[in-house]
Parts: structure tokens; C-alpha cells; sequence
């Protein structure tokens, strides 16, 4: 396939021109024109530029790429030496944020209400999601749910013993929404990380609220764009390769 081709089957899939981000949604770094064999993963660190390069592939699709608008406007260090492994091997580098987290199919946060049964009711704004569970359910249980799917032990922070039925969650860093959780009355908050001040809002709010980890919460949707890919286009060989994070 194309490489540009690849780009605007993906941008119109995850509807990418609507957002407005901090980093560029597609194509960053031409390589190749043709492309075969794809590596996907969360972030581009250069033990993802690696893992590419060993299993010769044109291509790398990930949530995190470069060029993001805080970024220092030189090359130098380890961004040069990712660069350089790029250029030189000619991969096309490709990247998908903000839309990766709002897809109302293919995302993080749909991921994750899927994962942890969660009956998706709708959103508190694109990021943060809401919904149901089945049944109550205790703050103990959906802490063991989230370290058996997630992989990583949660920070777990709570006030009270009531069981839990709402819940709303956004992917990676979304503890900034948690006054929005707390004024729509939901007995519990599930994002990626903590700040300090997130401890006591929790507390003294008597909710539930889990740090399940940036990278953890953000696995889900550049799986489910790796498979949408493999189902729809077999002319493509697409591996999604998981790099360690434990943040």
C-alpha cells in the first residue's frame, strides 16, 4: 500500500480533522512509498524504532509520536537519534493522539469501558467517558478487574465503602476532569495518572478513584486500529509490539 494512501484511509477512519491537538495527526515522517509490513505500539522510543528495524518493516503507527508543541525546536540527543534510525532506515513514521482517545469505536477509552464491562452510556466531554456496571460492585473488586486487564498495579484512592455503580474514566492524563466527575455525581473515576491534589479531591469527595497508568490505558486503541487494519486490509502484515512503561 501507498504510504499517503495508509494515511487518509486512517485520518478518515478516526475522523482526524476534527481535533485540534498539540502534535500533527498522520503522516510525521515520510519513508518509503510502498508499504508491507507495519510495526504499531503506544510510543515512538527507540526500543520501538528498534523492534522495527529487526523486523524490517516500512512502517511504524503509534499514539505517541513526535513534534509535539512543547517540545524544544532542535535536534540534539536522543531525538536526533531517533530521527537518524528513522531517515536512515527509511520507515515511515505515522501517529494518531487525540483521536485515538475519542473514536467512538477505535480508542483508548472504548477500550477500556469494553474491557472492564462497563454499559457506555455517553460522554462528559470527548475525553472523559461515563457508564454502568451490571451489578454494585466494590471498590476491592474493581481494583483486582483493573490490575488483572491492565497489568500494573493501580493507585487506589477512597473515603467510603459504598459500592460502586457509575463510573467514568479518560485514558492516560485525565485527572484533570475529576471536578467534572464529581459535579455529574459518579461514585467513581478510573484514568491513567494522579497528581497530588487528586488524593484529596477523592477523599474528601467520598469517591472511588484509580491511577491505572498512562501507558496501560493507552494500549487499547492502537490495538484495536492494529486489528480494524489486519481485518480490513490483508494485504498488510501489522504487528503491534508492547515497550514497557511502568508510568
Amino acid at each position: 500500500m501507498k504510504n499517503t494512501i495508509l494515511e487518509k484511509i486512517i485520518n478518515k477512519k478516526l475522523n482526524s480533522c476534527k481535533f485540534k491537538d498539540s502534535t500533527y495527526n498522520g503522516l510525521q515522517i515520510e519513508g518509503c512509498k510502498n508499504i508491507k509490513k507495519i510495526i504499531t505500539g503506544v510510543t515512538a522510543c527507540q526500543l520501538l524504532l528498534n523492534e522495527a528495524i529487526k523486523n524490517k518493516a516500512q512502517a511504524i503507527i503509534v499514539h505517541h509520536g513526535y513534534f509535539w508543541d512543547n517540545d524544544p525546536k532542535c535536534i540534539r540527543g536522543f531525538l536526533r537519534t531517533r530521527l537518524k534510525t528513522i531517515l536512515s532506515n527509511n520507515i515511515n513514521l505515522y501517529s494518531w493522539h487525540l483521536p485515538l482517545d475519542a473514536n467512538l469505536k477505535i480508542s483508548n477509552n472504548f477500550y477500556i469501558g469494553k474491557t472492564l464491562n462497563i454499559n457506555i452510556k455517553g460522554t462528559l466531554n470527548p475525553y472523559l467517558w461515563w457508564g454502568n456496571f451490571k451489578n454494585f460492585i466494590s471498590g476491592k473488586e474493581l481494583y483486582k478487574k483493573i490490575y488483572s486487564i491492565f497489568k500494573r498495579k493501580p493507585i487506589y484512592i477512597s473515603n467510603t465503602n459504598k459500592k460502586i455503580k457509575s463510573v467514568a474514566w479518560c485514558s492516560g492524563k485525565g485527572q484533570k476532569f475529576i471536578h467534572k466527575v464529581l459535579e455529574s455525581n459518579i461514585d467513581c473515576f478510573i484514568t491513567g495518572e494522579i497528581s497530588e491534589e487528586t488524593t484529596h479531591y477523592a477523599r474528601e469527595s467520598n469517591i472511588h478513584f484509580f491511577s491505572a497508568g498512562h501507558h496501560a490505558t493507552e494500549i487499547g486503541g492502537i490495538k484495536l486500529l492494529s486489528k480494524w487494519l489486519s481485518i480490513n486490509y490483508t494485504d498488510l502484515n501489522i504487528k503491534f509490539i508492547n515497550i514497557h512503561n511502568p508510568v
